[in-house]
């Protein structure tokens, strides 16, 4: 499923929208290069998820946790520069979590440590828009 995005009222939508299937357990990738809205949408999912607390983008700490129902965990692996180091981080409590819900930026650095049922979410920055892809496995789920 594909959204085209030209303001932040329309991004707020589609978090709503993914924010409703999401489930505990569920781990999603989400690629675009930087710049293209990647924080912004897990910003406006976790504000959808009716978590309260600043969410900002782990570049740094790799990972950032925020208390909700399901809890969210966010990773940014940019800096990652091999896949080894995620053993560094215990990768296997966000790549499989049981009662959260994981959001990956820069998951294509994770290689082979993903899991096999991940959930990707595209995002191509355009000149006046974005476009989203959903993992048609997740669309499904959408009514």
């Amino acid at each position: 499923m594909k959204f085209e995005i030209a303001t932040i009222n329309e991004l707020k939508k589609v978090a709503q929208t993914i924010a409703g299937i999401l489930q505990a357990g569920d781990v999603l990738s989400l690629r675009g290069d930087l710049g293209a809205g990647k924080t912004t949408f897990v910003q406006a999912i976790a504000k959808a998820m009716g978590i309260h607390e600043r969410v900002t983008s782990p570049t740094f700490s790799l990972v950032n946790y925020y208390e909700g129902t399901p809890p969210l965990w966010h990773l940014d692996l940019y800096r990652l520069e091999a896949p080894e180091e995620l053993e560094d981080i215990g990768y296997e409590d966000y790549f499989y979590p049981e009662n959260a819900i994981t959001f990956i930026e820069w998951a294509e650095k994770a290689d082979y440590y993903l899991p096999d049922d991940v959930y990707e979410i595209d995002i191509i920055h355009e000149e006046n828009t974005r476009a989203m892809t959903i993992d048609p496995r997740l669309a499904r789920r959408m009514p």
